[in-house]
């Protein structure tokens, strides 16, 4: 079979249908589901082929409407609903102590969900609120699912961790690690926290596909720009209108970025999940539905930064939970 090649017009069910084969009996837990997002439309078009997906989210009504939302338009879905507060720590465990209690495996495991770009705020845990819901929250998850993703593993398939992340990545200096443990509001600036996150993203794809040694392939990306309900937020809106993403009516400036609707949003995250055509190039950053390594800054593709990273945000857990490597 000739695959295509994927481009930035790409929706997520051009995708989707490209990898059909690929999602069949698969189970896959995503984060960030509700209407009018990426993540909502990853988890629809995946919904489709897949034996399970799991969509999670914060409320318990906005997980009802994407379920029900999905299921109208295709009845056939498996889909389960799964409460999860990524800026807590014991939210994380709690939710991932349901994951584990499944008795089916895992075999991708995707994180869309992201904190609003919006001024400093300390998590229960005194982490700031944007590193800690973008990268400590999914960093633990996915420790704890370690085992149910290992489980998916056969001689011919690596289940898939798959990390949203973005080009403004690139906008930043990379990770302060000063502030990590130890938030400081003085030195906060909202979208450089941003940045912080999405570079973030990138270092833990990298470091969990080289630490787990062929056992979980993982992935980042950028999903491209997209007017979802977190950029319409009134509190995101000034650091936006900086950047340049909005105009002075807080609506996209398509003079001067090209942006995607949410069905081309989706594609590169469903790329990540399933292109068997990534199994030889683990840790990948995408862009566009390709790999586009050439596109990471070197603050967010340094070695040295992922497994340092790696180090700290352990520290910050309570310490090692589950190794990503099993012993075969």
């Amino acid at each position: 079979m000739v695959l295509p090649t994927f481009s930035f017009e790409t929706t997520a069910e051009e995708v989707a249908t490209t990898f059909a084969e690929e999602i069949q009996g698969k189970n896959v837990l995503i984060t960030g589901t509700s209407q009018n997002g990426i993540g909502f439309e990853t988890a629809r078009v995946i919904a489709k082929h897949a034996n399970l997906v799991i969509i999670t989210g914060y409320s318990e009504e906005r997980l009802r409407l994407s379920e029900d939302a999905i299921k109208k338009e295709v009845s056939s879905a498996k889909i389960e609903r799964l409460v999860i507060n990524l800026s807590s720590l014991a939210g994380v465990r709690k939710a991932a102590n349901v994951v584990n209690a499944h008795s089916l495996p895992l075999h991708v495991l995707i994180h869309n969900a992201a904190a609003p770009i919006a001024p400093f705020k300390l998590t229960v845990d005194g982490l700031e609120s944007q590193f800690a819901t973008d990268h400590v929250g999914p960093f633990l998850f996915t420790k704890l699912l370690s085992p149910k993703l290992l489980a998916a593993r056969t001689t011919d398939y690596t289940p898939r961790v798959v990390f949203v992340s973005s080009s403004g990545h690139a906008l930043g200096t990379g990770v302060d690690f000063d502030v990590l443990e130890h938030p400081d509001p003085a030195k906060y600036h909202l979208s450089d926290a941003y940045f912080q996150a999405k570079s973030a993203n990138i270092l833990t794809a990298i470091e969990l596909s080289r630490s787990s040694k062929g056992a979980i392939n993982a992935y980042s990306l950028h999903p491209g720009v997209i007017y979802t309900t977190m950029v319409a937020r009134e509190e995101s809106r000034a650091a936006l209108q900086d950047l340049g993403m909005l105009g002075p009516e807080g609506l996209p400036d398509e003079a001067r970025i090209q942006w995607k609707n949410i069905a081309q949003g989706a594609a590169t995250t469903v790329v990540a999940a399933f292109d068997p055509r990534l199994n030889d190039t683990p840790g990948a950053y995408l862009n566009d539905c390709v790999v586009a390594n050439e596109l990471v800054a070197a603050h967010s593709s340094d070695a040295a930064n992922a497994a340092k990273l790696w180090t700290v945000t352990e520290k910050i857990i309570g310490g090692e939970v589950h190794s990503v490597v099993q012993p075969r």
